[in-house]
């Protein structure tokens, strides 16, 4: 290309983060739902729904603005956590970002290819489908063109991933409020790798031990403190450094945390860096609790506090793989009285049960339903979770799902889950959607009449994102372990795959 036109940059996303012990698979329709991810989305369309959103293509197009390079949008997917990627859904990606690559190299050529992903993609047939993509790219693109792409924190960085591209830059916040900040740091990176005219030097080291999710928060210690030495780093030895702690239920041979720095320097910053996560490995002890006991804590709690008390139901994380329909929570509350102690000021959601919400809907407010809330799952114990909560609830309120969020996690400025509900049973109050999200934003409560805020005791099915918009109003946080298909201890998983020098706990 010539250096006096503006530089042509293809530009394509694929986000999703698999649990490989999961019950659900990730089809092409689940893609074209996206629920809390934004739905499927080609061509220049891409480039004016994004150029505002709090996700990594979002930032990076911002910051090609800046530099006025013009921008060919290919396809941009997310699909909502669960088991594997099938194979049909993973194919039609590839296929139609290389489709768009082949034309753009045909018909004006190419100057670089910026990549929205997740990291941590397992597809049916592919234990590493981002490092096949990026392979696939680079064998199309020739090696001179310049490949740059941004990764999710929990991304499960392979060998064939940091060889590949040119440069690959992660998040630095769980939960991820800096997701935007991380597609701008993409664009960076790739001005940098055009400008030297050649891959600066990389440098990289694998972790040997699986982190579990709860414990990665960086709202608390250590990652909060190792997340400061990171950027302590980056600006001592001018290096772009990154800390992916992995998504440690994905049963490949590279799970796991890794750290890689871009730069002259980047082998000093990232053997410091190392040192720092690596001892003590005490320091990522995590605590849990069981349903009951987290509940009878909540609740005394509760008894004093002048805020609410919020438990994770973390193991049936829809944001890491579960179906947010299991009942173990809800079993717990009813079993410990907490609706009576604290009637209408107890609440858990969000329930993912589309028939109770179609029958609370046929109903309306006011009136009583019969039904069984929620599912009994396969689970990686071998044993499925709690049985359905068979009773008669109240329907309290009705919505049609169309939720304008306001938190910190918000990636599209609204999420569609269907049909709605808030239904009580004994004083505890379930908001119940058809479709998933993680409870993340305290409009997916309010959306059902129920405010947080004035609430006793709080369930979210959730792992840490909820701590972004929930922790300034929370009295205590609490991660309970329910039964469900999310292990918040790697240690917990039917591990095949993992090699043995790769510990399960830190």
């Amino acid at each position: 290309m010539s250096g006096s036109q503006p530089l042509r940059i293809l530009i394509a996303g694929f986000q999703h983060e698999t649990n490989t012990f999961a019950p659900t698979k990730a089809d092409w329709a689940a893609f074209n739902r996206g629920e809390t991810f934004p739905a499927y989305v080609h061509g220049p369309v891409m480039v004016k729904r994004f150029a505002e959103a709090n996700i990594p293509v979002g930032g990076f197009i911002s910051e090609a603005r800046t530099h006025g390079w013009t921008l060919l949008p290919s396809c941009w997917a997310g699909a909502t956590p669960s088991a594997h990627v099938t194979q049909d859904a993973f194919e039609r990606l590839a296929g139609e970002i290389l489709r768009d690559l082949r034309a753009a190299l045909a018909h004006g050529g190419l100057d670089a290819v910026y990549l929205d992903l997740h990291g941590a993609a397992v597809a049916e047939h592919l234990d590493d489908a981002e490092g096949e993509l990026l392979a696939r790219i680079r064998t199309e693109a020739g090696p001179d063109v310049p490949i740059v792409a941004s990764l999710d924190m929990h991304a499960n960085v392979t060998q064939q991933m940091l060889e590949t591209a040119d440069a690959l830059a992660c998040y630095r916040t769980y939960p991820h409020v800096d997701m935007a900040d991380t597609g701008r740091l993409a664009a960076r990176l790739l001005a940098r790798r055009l400008q030297c005219g050649r891959r600066e030097s990389l440098h990289a080291m694998r972790l040997s031990f699986l982190l579990p999710l709860n414990v990665q928060t960086t709202m608390a210690e250590p990652a909060a403190s190792i997340y400061a030495e990171l950027r302590a780093l980056e600006a001592e030895h001018d290096v772009v450094l990154s800390f992916a702690t992995g998504f440690p239920a994905a049963d490949i041979a590279e799970c796991g945390p890794v750290v890689w720095a871009h730069g002259e320097a980047a082998e000093a910053a990232v053997r410091k860096l190392y040192a720092r996560i690596d001892a003590p490995r005490s320091q990522w002890r995590l605590d849990l609790l069981a349903p009951r006991a987290a509940v009878a804590r909540g609740l005394e709690i509760a008894a004093g506090a002048r805020r609410p008390v919020v438990i994770a139901d973390t193991q049936d994380n829809p944001g890491a793989g579960g179906d947010s329909n299991t009942t173990g929570m809800l079993h717990a509350l009813l079993a410990e009285g907490a609706g009576r102690r604290f009637p209408q000021q107890v609440a858990l959601g969000l329930m993912w049960d589309p028939e109770a919400a179609a029958a609370a809907h046929a109903a309306g407010v006011g009136n009583e339903i019969t039904l069984a809330l929620g599912a009994a799952v396969p689970t990686f114990t071998g044993v499925a979770s709690d049985s359905p909560l068979q009773g008669r609830f109240t329907v309290r309120a009705l919505s049609d799902g169309h939720i304008a969020l306001k938190g910190p996690m918000t990636m599209d400025p609204t999420v569609e889950l269907g049909p709605s509900a808030c239904l009580e049973i004994d004083g505890v109050l379930v908001a119940v959607a058809s479709a998933k999200s993680q409870m993340l934003d305290r409009e997916l409560f309010r959306q059902l009449g129920i405010e947080p805020e004035r609430m006793k005791l709080l369930v979210n099915k959730s792992s840490v994102h909820f701590r972004a918009d929930f922790a300034p109003i929370a009295e205590a946080i609490l991660v309970a372990k329910a039964a469900g298909p999310m292990a918040a201890d790697p240690t917990d998983l039917p591990w095949r795959k993992l090699p043995l020098t790769m510990s399960r706990h830190p």
